[in-house]
């Protein structure tokens, strides 16, 4: 028989046993019934930054290219002043005008009613009234490629219209002061502009018209 100190020894060793294999069935049993880890929740699509459109660029007017000069050079356009002498006219076209812009013109002074004509022949693209050039005309040769600007009319020729066609040396109008120009000094604004791909009436390059007209 065992003594009593050797019995209280194995009663030990078993307390202890029995302790550990609970301990380990129960850590066992929390992982095995231990519930599926939840996948974590997909993160929320963030709506699409807002884009703000970058404005297309304004278009630039190009310089005229040689071919279209010579072109212009063989119409012999006519003086757009009725009985207006080419000797007397002065090339204003780079002159300043109040100090910080370019005329970009010629002004061909006549008494006021005088018969303005068509330089060419084309038709009238756009018949306009401003601030600066009064009553102007914006006529465009045949092929849409130019355009020859009229302004500070006193009134336009009866019967004249948008999209009318008209004929070199037609009268399409009277030499006024309408607009910007002086009461007292009344005078044709006359100037040529050389229009791009999109033949925009209002986005042509100007191009003196001394040279073709002082050669009549």
């Amino acid at each position: 028989m065992l003594s009593v100190k050797a019995t209280a020894m194995v009663a030990l060793l078993c307390t202890l046993a029995a302790v550990s294999i609970g301990a380990t069935l129960k850590s066992r049993g929390a992982v095995l019934g231990m519930p599926a880890a939840r996948t974590a929740p997909a993160a929320q699509a963030q709506p699409a930054a807002a884009v703000t459109p970058v404005p297309p660029k304004p278009l630039v007017s190009r310089e005229p290219e040689a071919d279209e000069l010579r072109d212009l050079a063989s119409r012999r356009l006519l003086m757009p002043v009725q009985g207006y002498d080419a000797l007397k006219l002065r090339d204003n076209f780079d002159e300043l005008r109040g100090g910080i812009r370019r005329h970009e013109a010629l002004d061909i002074m006549a008494a006021r009613g005088t018969p303005v004509v068509a330089v060419d022949d084309g038709q009238v693209a756009k018949l306009f009234r401003s601030v600066a050039g009064g009553t102007t005309i914006y006529q465009s040769d045949a092929s849409g490629k130019i355009v020859y600007y009229y302004a500070h009319l006193d009134r336009y020729a009866e019967g004249l219209a948008e999209g009318l066609s008209i004929k070199r040396g037609q009268v399409i109008g009277y030499v006024g002061s309408t607009g910007n120009a002086p009461a007292n000094a009344p005078h044709l604004h006359f100037t040529i502009f050389v229009l791009g791909p999109d033949k925009k009436w209002w986005k042509g390059k100007a191009v003196n018209p001394y040279p073709y007209l002082a050669a009549r």
